[in-house]
């Protein structure tokens, strides 16, 4: 075959690129050989919760030179929800099918499968405040220690003084790893670096959970009510608040909502609390909140960890404490925070994700809400439910897994195979609202560190002892920093909000859970990336393009890849090389006299890309 009778991607085959609002028209145009004697298109789509297709039949167009006809239809959903499409047509040897294929292309065969259509809310809005901008993950108890008094620490935490060490990460007597060392990190301490995270051009911080818990990762909440006693109180989390909004910085927290700790006041296994817990009585006001299969002591928990008991996020009394009028989600608004990001946000019903929205808004319509979703958030199924983040209901976007994949992918094997691929199809299925507020991280408290997942070993079979006893050898940690620069300058070009893991901007390394959780290292930074990243932030402040600008492949050949960035007032193209070779790229007309922002140099028709490097220009109109 050697024309293309669909492809959407292309706005003459369907004029809006990706998904649409409700009520929205889009055009949908087939083109067929004059040859098949084609008499007939259609349209055949299916909701996703439907089982029958409909067939919608196309208009004859015209004729296009003489061995094309052109077949137009104009498609119009009301109804929000996921749906598929293919095309059916007509010729005098029967009807047969076009369907899709790689990027979008369709094929004349039943053989492929069939697209995706998105159909949004019409009222779908995403906090404005948040585009162009760069998020800063903390992990609070390894950030900054203020030296601050701790009060009220419970007997069963292990203090370190040892702020450089390694993270405790052997197992006790009984085979368990209580992760209950704390290096003091705090609120205060946060605050105090406020400057230094304003450096780096960051807009928001993302803080792991701050509520009391017995962990130091606090993923195992005990009260959501209270901030932990070693990070300080409410007062200073209003107090960080405060002076951050006075910087221009915004504060997000992280909802753990589907389990709590078993060391809880709402389950209360150890009796550590006043209160009557689930598991001590089944007249405790929490009883309901949890599964129990046979009380006491057999009860559902999250990835089957006993200390993690699930919780019911259907049950009417936990969804009033967390999402009612007087509820944990906007206490935490009300006392500063900007937004939520939502642990394990697969794991949460429908029911607790739109009344959680709901409460949200009602209280900050700026404010973000943040799901934790691995792949793509569009037609994700969990619990044989296909789930709706990105219809305008529940999220305002999620962490973008997808796109860390696709830059550590090419950055770590110089295999350019897939990595458009990747970016464009989540551009497609995802809502522009929410593709603007996505969180791209290339690194969390989840993975192992960027450096030593470029230029690192291979986890695969290797346990903890092992991690714990290897570090990137000088060669390895330099090249490592080399291929960071390349990967944060894709990062921060691609459409969404580029997310700093604390300590990635200066070198910091450590492969798996705990080992990418070690204290940042103050006094120790790695100036040179420092300062790269510093310059990655200036970049994003000075061009337009970053808050809502159009994306545009240019290449994905030989080891390197090049796209662009459009705004009103500026265009950036990155272009990173991942040749052991220098090359010379070429520049259409349009960037002639386009200016490096990494090193001010003017080009006309080639940019010289050294091996190893990325380099972004700039056109300003």
């Amino acid at each position: 075959m050697d024309f293309i009778p669909f492809n959407s991607r292309i706005d003459y085959h369907k004029s809006k690129f990706g998904a649409i609002k409700e009520d929205e028209a889009v055009v949908f145009r087939v083109i067929m050989p004059r040859n098949m004697n084609v008499s007939c298109v259609y349209l055949v789509i299916r909701e996703d919760k439907d089982n029958e297709p409909k067939k919608i039949k196309f208009d004859w167009e015209r004729m296009e030179g003489d061995h094309e006809e052109w077949w137009k239809l104009c498609y119009c959903s009301q109804n929000k929800g996921l749906y598929w499409y293919c095309f059916e047509y007509d010729t005098p040897y029967g009807r047969s099918f076009i369907t899709k294929t790689k990027g979008g292309i369709g094929t004349l065969s039943a053989n492929g499968t069939n697209w995706q259509l998105t159909v949004y809310s019409k009222d779908y809005e995403t906090p404005d405040s948040f585009k162009g901008g760069i998020i800063y993950q903390i992990f609070p108890d390894r950030f900054c220690n203020s030296g601050k008094k701790k009060e009220n620490v419970p007997a069963d935490r292990i203090i370190r003084e040892d702020w450089y060490a390694q993270p405790y990460w052997k197992p006790d007597e009984k085979g368990i790893v209580k992760n209950n060392d704390f290096f003091g990190g705090d609120l205060k301490g946060i605050e105090s670096k406020l400057d230094y995270i304003a450096s780096l051009g960051v807009d928001t911080i993302y803080l792991n959970p701050i509520f009391q818990a017995q962990s130091n990762h606090r993923y195992d909440t005990g009260d959501y009510e209270k901030t932990d006693p070693l990070l300080g109180d409410e007062e200073d989390f209003k107090s960080l608040c405060k002076k951050a909004k006075n910087k221009n910085i915004k504060i997000i927290l992280d909802g753990v909502f589907s389990h709590t700790g078993c060391d809880s006041k709402y389950f209360n296994l150890y009796g550590n609390y006043d209160s009557v817990g689930a598991y001590q009585s089944k007249e405790s006001e929490y009883f309901d909140w949890y599964k129990f299969r046979s009380f006491p002591d057999d009860y559902a928990c999250w990835w089957g960890i006993k200390i993690l008991p699930e919780i019911d996020e259907e049950n009417e009394k936990y969804l009033e404490y967390i999402t009612g009028r007087n509820g944990i989600l906007r206490k935490w608004l009300k006392a500063g925070a900007s937004g939520w990001r939502l642990d394990v946000a697969d794991e949460l019903p429908d029911v607790f994700l739109d009344r959680l929205r709901k409460a949200i808004k009602e209280e900050n319509k700026d404010a973000y809400i943040l799901g934790e979703v691995w792949e793509d958030a569009s037609n994700k199924m969990s619990y044989s439910q296909r789930r709706r983040y990105l219809l305008g209901d529940q999220l305002d976007s999620v962490m973008n897994y997808p796109f860390a994949d696709a830059i550590t992918h090419f950055v770590r094997t110089g295999i350019t195979e897939n990595f458009s691929e990747s970016i464009i199809s989540v551009l497609e299925n995802y809502p522009k609202e929410s593709v603007d507020v996505l969180m791209n991280h290339i690194g969390s408290h989840d993975t192992a560190r960027i450096l030593n997942v470029l230029s690192g070993e291979d986890l695969y079979g290797k346990d903890r002892k092992w991690q714990s006893e290897n570090q990137l050898g000088d060669d390895k940690l330099e090249r490592g920093k080399k291929l960071l620069k390349i990967a944060a300058a894709i990062q921060y070009t691609l459409p969404g909000i580029p997310s700093i893991y604390y300590g990635d901007e200066v070198g910091l390394q450590g492969y798996a859970d705990p080992f990418n959780r070690y204290c940042y290292p103050w006094g120790k930074e790695d100036k040179d990336l420092l300062e790269y990243y510093r310059l990655l932030g200036k970049i994003r402040k000075e061009s337009d393009c970053f808050k809502d600008g159009e994306f545009e492949i240019i290449s994905d050949v030989c080891s390197c890849v090049a796209f662009a960035r459009h705004g009103k007032k500026h265009s950036v193209m990155t272009i990173a090389n991942r040749n052991n070779h220098d090359i010379d790229y070429y520049l259409k007309p349009q960037w002639h006299k386009a200016k490096s922002i990494l090193n001010g140099k003017m080009y006309d028709g080639f940019v010289r890309v050294p091996s190893d490097s990325a380099v972004i220009l700039r056109l300003t109109r």
